[in-house]
């Protein structure tokens, strides 16, 4: 690997400064560049190439699992383990962000909904489940809230809201906006963690209007929600 990383890279640095980096020599080097390139090597550069493709199409922002996922799912054998050492030893990395604040607020007295999701995040068709949750976010306007709506069959944001304040009005506004883009059949079931925003009045009658179930994660468990967590940590590296 260090001598495919010299070759690389030979045009950006000089040879016999990156042999001494790596503490090999100059002529096990051009001795090796002189051979015929083995399969594993070929079948590591095609692989690699692939990996970038992957990388750059997701601005960045996936890692070693997704990456490999999606090289799977286009139908390249592969496993996580040589593709997390091919992003490795070549610099690729994973976007990461730091920014935490807190938007679930479960201390109330709100009625609570059950859990009938209940880590189930697979739907039949259109408009069965949709799960919704609200994060904090940087925009050009500086940091707001966002509630968001996704349907768990097609992985789409059906409503979304954004503001400055974390009010009953932001989550009411995406659900809103989801019920007249979607327009669902009555019995879907609406997920959800259990913040007052949720548990509100307004929100549960707006719920119960159109015919909708609430299902609540339990508290302070984010795998309950987990289909949102994700959505939202990928969407704050883009």
């Amino acid at each position: 690997m260090k001598y495919v990383f010299i070759r690389n890279h030979c045009r950006e640095h000089r040879v016999i400064l990156m042999c001494r980096v790596f503490r090999v020599s100059r002529s096990g080097y051009y001795a090796w560049l002189s051979r015929p390139e083995s399969r594993r090597s070929r079948e590591n550069r095609r692989l690699l190439s692939q990996i970038r493709i992957a990388y750059g199409r997701n601005r960045g922002v996936y890692g070693s699992p997704r990456i490999t996922e999606e090289l799977r799912d286009q139908g390249h054998v592969c496993n996580e383990k040589r593709v997390a050492r091919l992003m490795r030893v070549h610099g690729i990395k994973a976007k990461t962000v730091r920014k935490f604040k807190v938007t679930t607020d479960s201390k109330h007295n709100l009625p609570v909904a059950p859990n009938l999701l209940d880590r189930q995040f697979t739907a039949s068709r259109p408009n069965a489940v949709w799960v919704s949750d609200i994060t904090y976010i940087w925009t050009s306007e500086g940091w707001l809230y966002l509630a968001g709506i996704v349907d768990l069959y097609s992985r789409q944001v059906v409503g979304w809201a954004m503001s400055r304040r974390i009010d009953g009005q932001l989550t009411l506004s995406a659900l809103r906006q989801a019920i007249a883009r979607r327009h669902p059949d009555r019995g879907l079931l609406h997920h959800s963690d259990q913040g007052k925003q949720y548990a509100a009045g307004d929100y549960r009658d707006l719920l119960a209007d159109h015919g909708m179930v609430a299902s609540m994660s339990r508290t302070g468990d984010c795998w309950d929600n987990a289909v949102m967590e994700s959505f939202f940590g990928t969407l704050k590296t883009v």
